[in-house]
């Protein structure tokens, strides 16, 4: 089957009919099913998200077009047991935007962002009431979302019917009780106990993100990307001193690093 570049959806749909095809097909593809797909989709979700990251537009074309494979992938496999097709897709989703838009596609009115966010959340809980589903405040956050970003969700949905602190230092209060309880944890060397207290203490982080307004993953993500580029700082004066990693002083170390961190990020 020779096929050229091509803007058609239908073409992609095509190669991927033919990848699956049990006689013509690939054998790694022939094999997947969701389960071993799932991992692939949110791997190249992230790369969408590093490329946007790093402002890197065709980059970021190309990794939407890994990950809207990962779409039709799903869909083929979903036609191949006759649950639903790529059109489906399509139509479910178009559906909901319009549906979900009532500001735009209807005679609602919405007159900020914020609103709008509102709104949108309160248009999910009334479907899930309809379909008869689960109608807690936490439905709908998904269990396999990373844990920081479900922390966040998990917060949010609390603070929407009430259960929050009213400031910021309450919730800087409760990071440092968190914090003197992992540090109790630590006397009583129980792993089990430290690991909870961990947990807690993270939690409690995220609440203390939402009510700075930082998003926590970004905040985390630009710390970790600071903090690898003073690491491979310290890495090149290690080598051009001529040092050994396994033989610096804990002083040593700590001077390298200070050097580090003075170098603008």
């Amino acid at each position: 089957m020779k096929q050229t570049n091509s803007r058609d959806i239908g073409t992609l749909l095509e190669i991927m009919a033919t990848l699956r095809d049990p006689i013509r097909g690939c054998p790694w593809d022939r094999e997947q099913d969701f389960g071993s797909i799932a991992p692939y989709t949110i791997e190249e979700a992230y790369e969408v998200a590093d490329a946007i990251d790093r402002d890197d537009l065709t980059d970021l074309r190309d990794e939407l077009g890994d990950l809207l494979l990962q779409v039709v992938f799903h869909a083929q496999m979903a036609q191949e047991i006759q649950a639903f097709d790529f059109g489906d897709v399509v139509a479910a989703i178009t559906e909901k935007m319009v549906r979900r838009h009532p500001h735009v596609f209807g005679t609602a009115v919405v007159a900020t962002a914020s609103a709008q966010k509102d709104a949108w959340e309160g248009l999910k809980a009334e479907e899930r009431e309809r379909r008869g589903g689960d109608t807690s405040a936490m439905a709908g956050v998904g269990q396999a979302l990373p844990a920081l970003i479900r922390a966040e969700k998990i917060g949010k949905r609390a603070a929407r019917v009430g259960l929050d602190w009213p400031d910021v230092q309450g919730v800087v209060a409760k990071v440092r009780e968190e914090l003197d309880e992992v540090t109790a944890a630590l006397r009583l060397n129980q792993q089990a106990a430290v690991e909870e207290e961990v947990g807690d203490l993270l939690l409690a982080c995220t609440s203390l993100a939402r009510h700075c307004h930082v998003d926590p993953e970004q905040a985390l993500r630009q710390a970790s990307r600071k903090f690898e580029a003073r690491f491979r700082r310290v890495e090149a004066a290690v080598r051009q001193q001529g040092l050994e990693w396994l033989t610096l002083r804990p002083e040593q170390l700590d001077a390298l690093w200070e050097v580090a961190k003075r170098h603008p990020s």
